[in-house]
């Protein structure tokens, strides 16, 4: 029979009895709350949705990142709140075969061999024979240790650590992987050879959420970036988006004024952290000389000057303040 494709797709996607936009996420958390002992507010009416792709989760010290991974990986009891992959919940066991997770600490065994370590985790996902091979034989290639796999693990650097803990949690293919700062203590190459493997499995169709402190690896590898601070979401989109809700349109300047300026320049303030006046400009040509002007006006003369277009860093710190979180 022939049949109109589009008429279909239509019909079909748009009949609320057989589709729910939900279907095409990854991950749906609804208002999640968890209070741990003492009074501590971890999550506070935390909601969000990840569809396939490469998604940042940011915040300072505290702010409930690993809480709320944990959550979703089913390791952390919410209060209150839903959590749904893939239209099940995170104890279910079709939840659980579909999601992979990465904690901070590493999560291997220190006496075996690379190879040995990958057969157990593959058991523990319940692949066995030429299943179970095939995908060690893939993994170890995929991170870069096939003339390493027959040693023990404790013989291994930070990096190699790092990305043997990886293939660990990804041998059952998972359709979203959730990542608690995947490369914390690793050096830059071993960083770059994560970014590549991470790249790989986005480019493969698999979710991935991860958290980080590194403002740079969020930005250069994230489609969307969401921010939680005192266990709320308070920012959520890319990086275009999060730079006009937080900064408008424009370019940052810094400035190193010598001198003591009688009253602040409009469009500058200071930036104790970093030791100079700050501000954001939408027409450099035009606004520039103004600034500069009334720097000048004010009884101060500007020893450095530099003009560039705001980055994640600035956002954040324009989000959750610069108060140093422990």
């Amino acid at each position: 029979h022939t049949w109109n494709r589009k008429t279909y797709f239509v019909r079909f996607f748009s009949s609320p009895q057989h589709f729910s936009f939900e279907l095409l996420m990854q991950l749906v958390i609804k208002n999640l709350s968890k209070t741990y002992p003492g009074g501590v507010r971890a999550l506070d009416n935390v909601s969000m949705t990840i569809p396939t792709g490469m998604f940042g989760l940011l915040g300072p010290n505290g702010a409930g990142k690993t809480s709320l991974v944990r959550a979703i990986c089913g390791r952390v009891r919410v209060d209150r709140g839903e959590i749904n992959l893939f239209g099940h919940p995170p104890s279910a066991p079709e939840a659980k075969g579909a999601i992979g997770f990465i904690p901070q600490e590493l999560a291997i065994y220190q006496d075996l061999t690379a190879r040995e370590n990958l057969q157990a985790f593959g058991r523990f996902y319940h692949l066995r024979g030429s299943a179970l091979r095939n995908k060690i034989d893939w993994a170890l290639e995929w991170i870069g240790l096939e003339d390493r796999q027959h040693d023990l693990i404790r013989t291994f650097s930070g990096g190699m650590k790092r990305r043997i803990n990886i293939a660990c949690s990804c041998l059952h293919d998972p359709k979203l992987l959730v990542l608690d700062e995947p490369t914390v203590g690793v050096d830059p190459q071993s960083r770059e050879r994560i970014y590549a493997m991470l790249g790989e499995l986005h480019q493969r169709g698999t979710a991935l959420l991860w958290t980080t402190h590194l403002m740079a690896e969020a930005e250069a590898n994230s489609d969307r970036i969401i921010v939680i601070d005192h266990g709320k979401k308070i920012a959520d989109g890319n990086l275009e988006a999060l730079a006009k809700q937080t900064l408008g349109y424009g370019q940052r300047i810094e400035m190193q004024i010598e001198g003591e300026m009688k009253i602040a320049p409009n469009h500058l303030v200071w930036d104790s952290s970093r030791d100079r006046w700050v501000g954001i400009i939408e027409d450099i040509g035009r606004e520039l000389p103004h600034v500069l002007q009334a720097v000048s006006l004010a009884g101060g003369h500007v020893s450095n000057v530099q003009v560039r277009i705001p980055n994640l860093d600035d956002i954040f710190m324009t989000l959750t303040g610069r108060e140093l979180r422990e």
